[in-house]
């Protein structure tokens, strides 16, 4: 499976293709700025909501919902990488992060 680290994934810029793979109530608290949230719970019967032709990139908390998810896509014929270290590398490296009420 591929990955990228979160450094990385930032580096590409606002133009990439990232989906949030957390629970509706955890990416409503806090989210990457351009992800689009796809639970994991119903990723099965969304992934006609995945991007098709692009590399996408693959996140949630820590890095486990996101590596299952990956690995499925991949099985599937899509170009997925796992975010390592999910959302809360990305905030722990001072990358953006949105946060909804109730957050930060």
């Amino acid at each position: 499976m591929k990955s990228i680290s979160v450094d990385d994934l930032a580096a590409l810029g606002s133009d990439v293709s990232i989906i949030d793979v957390r629970e509706e109530e955890e990416y409503s608290e806090a989210c990457v700025p351009g992800t689009r949230n796809i639970p994991l719970s119903r990723f099965q019967q969304s992934l006609g909501d995945v991007p098709v032709g692009r590399t996408v990139y693959v996140m949630c908390a820590s890095g486990g919902r996101s590596s299952r998810a990956t690995a499925h896509l991949a099985g599937q014929g899509y170009d997925a990488v796992n975010v390592m270290g999910g959302i809360t590398e990305w905030y722990r490296n001072g990358h953006p992060v949105t946060y909804q009420a109730g957050g930060e």
